[in-house]
């Protein structure tokens, strides 16, 4: 693009001054003509993380589109220091810094997703770029503990594009095929982008459940139980997103429009067997018999998600004023039957569940960029907004076992919503060559109303208050090393289904029979209050000639009101005996701690004459300690001690081939939840090859 300012001539002008010189009665030109033409486009993804002062990873198409993934967990799984639960090939909900459900921020667009709906719904191809945030800032909030992943999905008109891909995958002989649409073109002032993806997973698998229960004093095994299942999913799903841009007038003002439609539909059923070898019979008393030998469940889902954000950009003196909205709706119905027999007894649990979860935002910003001090300090943007949000829940729930509906005492209708206020203002300021400054102040106020068993609705107040410095010093700006420095307060509020004091039978030990501590009942808390914690986060990064980087990152957070669902044995009023209950609480601090390095350079960068393979790797580290809990152990749900990638990938010359692969490693852990229970976790390895083939441009 050709830039032009008052003082500029146009390209014609220019053009056209030698002619004028040449002809008579004009002075001849001293030197000959020079066309200069200055061009202008976005940075690379390097280049956003290094001018950024708050720490950032940037992934753009070119990474998305390298390794030909099916799923934005499989991009996800490769970034430094994020993990994902699911299966291999499956994904599940991101987690960064190893940290569980809720802790990392997720936004699509700069916006939080709405209730209900999973990033799983989105395909790489509505994927414009990935934004990894280590450390809260204040415009982007600070809900994000662990840090933020923000989705940018595919931006306007700047090439016309009208991609077809046809996918399709095989996993344990089963067929799954994919059609997805991208689609960018302008008319007049104009400019869109229009997206979709039909799809139909077929999964069939195979699972093993181990359970031991042994004696807390003397270590002696009391029971040992296996459970042999297979499965199998049938699924259906279309995605529609688009984003309709029109530029109002020359000064970059413009109004967007970006709605989407997400609709899902499933079935699954599953087979299982109970092997029990402990306890055996004993002086001729009869060991005592599982709850079941054998299991038979079948289930039926639909799930659809509405989505419409709109923003308005006006340019407003020195700076721009920023007007966004969204609302969503995320409807949701699942209708499941479980059969048990042999045992102790055979039992039928049926379940019908519908849940609308309903979200508005409305978010006011205005940003300027000011000029430096008159003492040689640097530019600096201030950036300042108000948001509101509000969130409702409604479920119905229905449960009969064995032809006899439960929990008749609680109804079957319940709510759950949120209200939230916040205002925030940040600078972010280059003093000189040597020193950026990113300092903010964010205020939260939060009101939650959940929904007891006894049909009251408790309210709960929360006002949250976090200052946020951000400090970058290059030592030597040409050598391009940077050291950066994170001072942050952030938290993380409840999920709403969180404030649902109704139970959930377990389907395996159901009414009236007693539990085990295996086989609890749940039930929400409506009286959770948020977590808050401390953060500090130290990083060295060294951006190398050529392209490439090599950083270290340091981290700790200390976690006030932990947030965790406690087991214990209660008299409830929906059996005759004391069952045990899961439920959600506030149990004290906790305190979580890392290293993460991350590499990413060409062989012959560092091996002279050697080929210019790509070569990419992270390792993270982690240790984290609740203080309620006894050692060892003693660490934060669904944390492991490390993970680690190591890829690379080599065009060979002369031909249009790219060969790669990566290995994505977390090991085993183990996790003590009381004096009592463990849970340990097996090591996950994920091996990746991929091939390309450019035929043409």
């Amino acid at each position: 693009t050709t830039e032009s300012g008052p003082a500029a001539a146009p390209p014609s002008a220019a053009a056209s001054a030698p002619a004028a010189a040449g002809r008579p009665g004009n002075r001849p030109a001293a030197e000959p003509a020079q066309r200069v033409e200055i061009t202008g486009g976005r940075s690379s993804d390097e280049e956003a993380r290094r001018r950024s002062t708050a720490a950032k990873i940037v992934i753009g198409r070119e990474e998305i589109d390298k390794f030909g993934d099916a799923t934005v967990g499989e991009v996800l799984r490769r970034l430094p220091g994020v993990t994902t639960p699911g299966a291999p090939g499956r994904g599940g909900p991101p987690r960064m810094r190893g940290l569980g459900s809720g802790y990392t921020q997720l936004l699509i667009d700069g916006q939080r997703i709405p209730p209900g709906f999973s990033l799983e719904s989105l395909t790489p191809e509505q994927i414009e770029r990935i934004e990894i945030l280590r450390a809260p800032t204040a415009e982007t909030g600070a809900r994000a503990i662990a840090g933020t992943i923000n989705i940018v999905t595919r931006e306007g008109f700047r090439r016309r594009l009208n991609d077809l891909r046809l996918g399709l995958s095989v996993e344990n002989h089963q067929i799954t095929p994919g059609l997805f649409w991208t689609h960018n073109d302008s008319a007049g002032d104009l400019t869109y982008n229009l997206s979709g993806a039909a799809f139909r997973p077929w999964r069939d698998s195979a699972s093993t459940e181990v359970t031991q229960v042994s004696d807390v004093a003397t270590g002696g095994l009391l029971r040992d139980t296996t459970e042999a299942a297979q499965s199998s999913e049938r699924r259906r799903g279309l995605h529609l997103t688009g984003r309709l841009q029109w530029r109002l007038g020359e000064g970059g003002d413009s109004l967007m429009l970006m709605p989407s439609l997400f609709h899902n539909e499933g079935r699954t059923t599953r087979e299982s067997t109970v092997e029990q070898r402990l306890p055996v019979p004993v002086a001729g008393v009869a060991a005592t018999q599982p709850e079941y030998t054998r299991s038979t469940s079948s289930g039926l889902s639909h799930s659809t998600a509405l989505r419409l954000n709109t923003q308005w950009r006006q340019r407003l003196g020195v700076g721009r004023l920023e007007l966004q909205g969204g609302a969503s709706q995320f409807e949701s119905v699942s209708r499941s039957r479980r059969d048990n027999t042999g045992g102790q007894g055979a039992h039928t649990t049926e379940d019908d569940t519908q849940a609308r979860d309903r979200s508005a935002n409305l978010t006011l910003k205005y940003s300027a960029l000011l000029g430096g001090a008159s003492g040689g300090g640097g530019e600096h943007q201030l950036v300042t907004g108000l948001e509101l949000e509000a969130n409702r829940r409604d479920e119905t729930r229905h449960t009969v076992l064995d032809g006899v509906v439960q929990l008749t005492d609680f109804g079957e209708n319940l709510q759950a919503d949120s209200t939230r206020v916040a205002f925030y203002g940040q600078d972010e300021w280059a003093l000189d060559k040597h020193w950026a400054l990113h300092a903010g102040l964010r205020w939260e106020g939060i009101v939650t109303r959940g929904q007891a068993g006894d049909g009251t609705r408790p309210e709960n107040r929360s006002r949250v208050a976090t200052p946020l410095v951000h400090l970058l010093w290059k030592p030597d700006p040409a050598r391009r090393d940077q050291v950066r420095l994170s001072l942050t307060r952030s938290y993380r509020s409840p999920g709403l289904s969180l404030l649902i004091a109704r139970p959930s039978l377990n389907s395996r030990d159901p009414v009236p029979g007693r539990n085990t501590p295996l086989t609890p009942d749940t039930v929400g808390n409506p009286d959770l209050k948020p977590e808050l914690a401390r953060g500090i986060d130290l990083a060295f990064e060294r951006y190398l000639e050529g392209g490439g980087v090599l950083s270290a990152n340091l981290f700790v957070r200390r976690i006030q009101d932990l947030i965790r669902r406690v087991k214990q044995e209660e008299t409830v009023s929906w059996a005759p005996v004391p069952r045990y209950v899961s439920r959600p609480q506030n149990v004290g601090d906790a305190t979580s701690a890392g290293l993460e390095l991350d590499a990413k350079f060409r062989l012959d960068q560092a091996v002279a004459g050697a080929p210019p393979v790509e070569l990419r790797g992270n390792l993270s580290l982690y240790r984290s300690r609740v203080d309620g809990v006894p050692g060892p152990d003693n660490r934060l749900d669904g944390q492991a001690k490390a993970t680690a990638n190591l890829g690379a990938d080599y065009r060979f010359r002369g031909t249009p081939l790219t060969l790669g692969g990566n290995l994505n490693w977390v090991p085993g852990y183990r996790t003590r939840l009381d004096d009592s229970q463990v849970v340990t976790v097996g090591r996950k390895t994920v091996f990746d090859a991929y091939a390309l083939w450019t035929f043409s441009p």
